[in-house]
């Protein structure tokens, strides 16, 4: 796809019909934004040309939504998450989102302490329950076994190994610490 700014002049009337984000003068089509130039043939003898901003638009977490995110605070009653992913599609902008201490799992709410569950710079896979507005963040859950963290460093800085529901072990130092660890399903594995 072409590039373009405001003014360009993308081709004659001859070649195209003018679409959105254009502008006609004096028999030729040029951008009245700048994006990427767009032909399509809709069925009329000459393609039409536009100019859009974006290639596709900006995927937004949904309620429902599977999405991957990284722990960047926690404290006794939720933690704090940047959301990276909705689904396996990166996010260009940064969505905020909290995992509250009773959406931690679905039993024993009342027991669940946040630290035992998260630490900063884990990745966790979670669930949108609630959408956020400008002061808010997204509301999201791990109470489901197949969310969780699913990516922890120990310490030692190795990558942590899931050894229960609960735990996750350092390879290099055999020490335990604790998690909501993810039980992942195949379809969110990459390759």
């Amino acid at each position: 796809m072409k590039l373009c700014v405001p003014g360009e002049r993308l081709c004659s009337t001859e070649d195209c019909i003018p679409g959105t984000g254009t502008y006609l003068r004096h028999g030729c089509i040029f951008a009245s934004l700048a994006g990427y130039v767009l032909r399509k043939n809709e069925g009329e003898e000459l393609p039409v040309i536009s100019v859009v901003r974006e290639t596709e638009a900006q995927l937004l977490p949904d309620v429902g939504a599977i999405v991957t995110c990284k722990v960047t605070s926690i404290n006794p009653r939720f933690a704090k998450v940047h959301i990276l992913y909705v689904g396996s599609t990166p996010l260009k902008d940064r969505f905020r989102g909290t995992i509250r201490r009773e959406d931690v799992r679905a039993t024993e709410k009342d027991k669940v302490e946040t630290y035992k569950s998260f630490r900063p710079g884990d990745i966790v896979l979670a669930k949108v329950i609630s959408l956020g507005d400008v002061q808010s963040n997204y509301l999201l859950t791990t109470a489901e076994n197949e969310l969780g963290v699913v990516v922890a460093h120990s310490e030692a800085g190795a990558q942590m190994v899931p050894i229960s529901w609960n735990e996750m072990q350092c390879p290099r130092t055999h020490s335990k610490e604790f998690r909501k660890v993810a039980r992942v399903q195949p379809e969110y594995l990459q390759a």
